[in-house]
């Protein structure tokens, strides 16, 4: 038996670890994948709901590090615990996802103990070192013996930064859920009674922390909404709603905000909006793949394929950027179609990584 560990903590690795469990599951008893929950989300609509609907292994271990104060000690308590796991369980190969805090640790405490480390969603690049998860998901390359990549571009990023061995291009393991969810559960789904009463809506989504360390960029945005003559629902995240709080911040009566919604929830909420504003990674992909337009409240995207024939814009925090967005803010055409297949993947990105590892564990 070939144990693999893998490391999740933050609601995005919750979504793209779903299939990839799926297949590891179906390898029994060659592959045993043991899964370990940092806590970095801890919270009940981003950590346990993802967990009951999309029928995740139950954790190994959750090392329960979200009180662990400051980023840096947060990182080193990671560490010091999944190497501790490490010695435990001695798996054979040690699995992360993405670009959180989660991710990094789990490569670190890894790389310190000799075993290999497998990347899903390698090879993205932002190239703004500013950004907390850039620096994650730079670090996690240079550590990594598997380097799964879901785009050509995302290889290409790796072979320009002179990493060429062990890169698989396997497409994109959230375009693999997404997929699977539309035709299977979203047709199921009733959205909660106080959203489904809106017919005509824009979705908002906002968390990074270069949005969310003052209140000036999210004061700039809810003064341009607060013209917009149809509702933008506003699933919060913790951090958001602390500042809104914190800075007593007025929000206009068009942005209407509920709490944080389960993975298939979300989708149902994308797949009625006519539009999606967002600063999250995954929601873009998920939004042009659902063939819905996207204003992403960036200056940079590691997703550079959503760009393409303008599903996806980027938005900068000034008021004519903003405003602009909105007066553009209008459905897409009837029939008109994003090219998932050519930039993302066939569906099946996990099995692909699943094959990739029996073969690199035989």
């Amino acid at each position: 038996m070939k144990k693999i560990l893998t490391i999740v903590g933050a609601r995005p690795q919750f979504i793209k670890s779903a299939m990839v469990s799926r297949e590891f599951k179906k390898r029994e008893p060659f592959l045993r994948e043991f899964t370990l929950h940092t806590g970095q989300h801890f919270e009940n609509n981003l950590s346990d709901v993802f967990f009951r609907q999309l029928e995740l292994p139950t954790p190994y271990e959750n090392l329960n590090v979200f009180n662990a104060g400051k980023t840096g000690e947060q990182l080193a308590r990671m560490i010091e615990k999944i190497e501790a796991v490490c010695l435990e369980l001695k798996p054979q190969l040690v699995l992360v996802y993405g670009d959180t805090t989660s991710t990094l640790a789990g490569a670190l405490a890894a790389n310190k103990l000799d075993l290999p480390v497998a990347h899903v969603e390698a090879g993205l690049r932002s190239y703004n070192k500013a950004m907390p998860e850039e620096v994650n998901r730079v670090l996690t390359d240079y550590m990594a013996s598997l380097l799964f990549v879901p785009t050509a571009q995302a290889e290409n990023n790796l072979r320009q930064e002179r990493i060429t061995e062990g890169i698989f291009q396997v497409g994109d393991v959230m375009v693999d859920l997404l997929l699977w969810a539309q035709g299977s559960v979203l047709p199921t789904i009733a959205l909660p009674t106080d959203l489904s009463k809106y017919s005509d809506y824009a979705l908002l989504t906002l968390h990074r922390k270069e949005n969310t360390h003052g209140v000036a960029k999210i004061n700039l945005l809810f003064q341009a909404l607060a013209s917009s003559p149809f509702p933008f629902l506003f699933p919060i995240h913790p951090r958001t709603r602390n500042l809104l709080a914190e800075h007593n911040v007025k929000v206009p009566p068009q942005v209407i905000i509920c709490e944080p919604l389960g993975y298939f929830d979300m989708l149902k909420l994308v797949s009625g909006a006519r539009v999606v504003w967002t600063d999250s990674g995954g929601l873009q992909k998920e939004a042009v793949v659902m063939n819905k337009k996207c204003f992403t409240l960036r200056d940079q995207t590691e997703w550079p394929e959503t760009l393409v024939d303008g599903w996806n814009e980027l938005v900068s925090f000034d008021q004519e950027s903003l405003r602009h967005a909105l007066k553009r803010s209008t459905p897409a055409s009837p029939g008109q179609c994003y090219p998932t297949q050519e930039h993302f993947g066939d569906g099946t990105a996990s099995r692909q990584i699943v094959d990739v590892v029996s073969t690199f564990l035989t």
